[in-house]
């Protein structure tokens, strides 16, 4: 395991977490539309502990841990997104440290952030066991097989999901944040919101899904739409979320392999993937968390009420995708008080 101290320049002294360095002229999904500024760097209030990277097979994955993991209380592992969403839109989840005692670990995932890039690897490397394998790794390397809890939003709610349903030892708790328990339903759900969307705009979609002209400006425009209200509500969008977007589409190997162009037109590896039949096997204490204004659903996102024994269910009505973005306050409350009685 490779540990490198926090540097005074990564935080300046004001908590800015740094990310890879991506092209200043590009353009994301949805910038054009939006009031955002085209920057690499996230403010935080709250800088990193320690950072590093440890082995996975001949590749490296990137960590970075707020508090102290020997501190006695489990750590909260955060799983991100995508796939290929690197952590930065999830690191205001590290003012948990402060406020519950349990350290906070973010890492990203093989592919994308600070881990080891493969542009050109095959298609059919990006599996769902390897970034399975990848996080038990990194849980043995940090050496907390023995307790920790894991949180997961949207894709990565799914992964920890399926981590859980092997009933891992030290697994003390499972949040499960803004995710659907199956691609099929996702899909069919997403329709149904881009079915409700203002007149042409689900027909300027299609047009361009059809002709494969997805990287075009129109395009993107229209998915900013969806965006708005069912991604990240907040106007302007926050700079942790405008820097994994950007991060996405400096490197959008992973995401386009196993999603797809956007997030409701899925033509990757997962479109079928589905966690529901191994739900009933989780043991953990399970916090499941979404939206009301969610793209994922309340019907993509309740089979893991039903089908997990211990959860329970808290929606935001004010959120969409993001009630850490949205509703801090309450996401910050919510998720501290589950941690806490855990």
């Amino acid at each position: 395991m490779s540990v490198t101290p926090v540097k005074p320049e990564d935080a300046a002294a004001e908590g800015v977490e740094p990310v890879a360095t991506v092209a200043q002229d590009v353009e994301p999904v949805a910038t054009a539309a939006r009031n955002v500024e085209p920057v690499a760097v996230v403010d935080e209030d709250v800088a990193a502990d320690a950072k590093g990277t440890v082995p996975y097979g001949p590749y490296e994955t990137w960590y970075r841990v707020t508090g102290d993991l020997s501190g006695g209380r489990p750590p909260l592992v955060v799983v991100h997104g995508g796939p290929g969403s690197p952590h930065d839109y999830l690191l205001p989840l590290a003012a948990l440290a402060a406020r519950t005692g349990h350290p906070v670990v973010h890492y990203d995932q093989l592919g994308n952030g600070g881990s080891t890039r493969l542009p050109d690897q095959d298609p059919g490397f990006w599996t769902v066991q390897l970034f399975l394998d990848e996080l038990d790794n990194l849980i043995g390397h940090l050496g907390i097989v023995d307790g920790y809890v894991l949180f997961g939003h949207s894709w990565g709610g799914m992964l920890a999901a399926r981590h859980a349903a092997e009933r891992p030892a030290g697994l003390r708790g499972l949040v499960v944040a803004n995710s659907p328990a199956s691609y099929p339903l996702w899909r069919r759900e997403t329709k149904a919101l881009r079915d409700a969307l203002p007149p042409g705009v689900d027909a300027t979609l299609r047009r361009h899904e059809a002709a494969g002209t997805t990287t075009s400006a129109e395009y993107r425009e229209a998915v900013a739409v969806f965006y708005e209200r069912h991604v990240c509500r907040v106007t302007p969008w926050p700079r942790a979320y405008t820097a994994s977007l950007y991060e996405v589409h400096d490197d959008p190997t992973v995401y386009a392999t196993m999603n797809g162009p956007s997030e409701f037109h899925v033509t990757g590896t997962l479109r079928d993937w589905t966690v529901e039949p191994c739900l009933g096997s989780v043991t953990a204490p399970t916090l499941i968390l979404s939206g009301r204004h969610d793209e994922a659903t309340e019907a993509a996102v309740r089979p893991y009420q039903e089908l997990i024994p211990d959860s329970r269910w808290e929606l935001f009505e004010h959120s969409s995708h993001m009630p850490h973005l949205e509703e801090p306050d309450r996401f910050q409350r919510v998720v501290a008080d589950f941690l806490t009685a855990l």
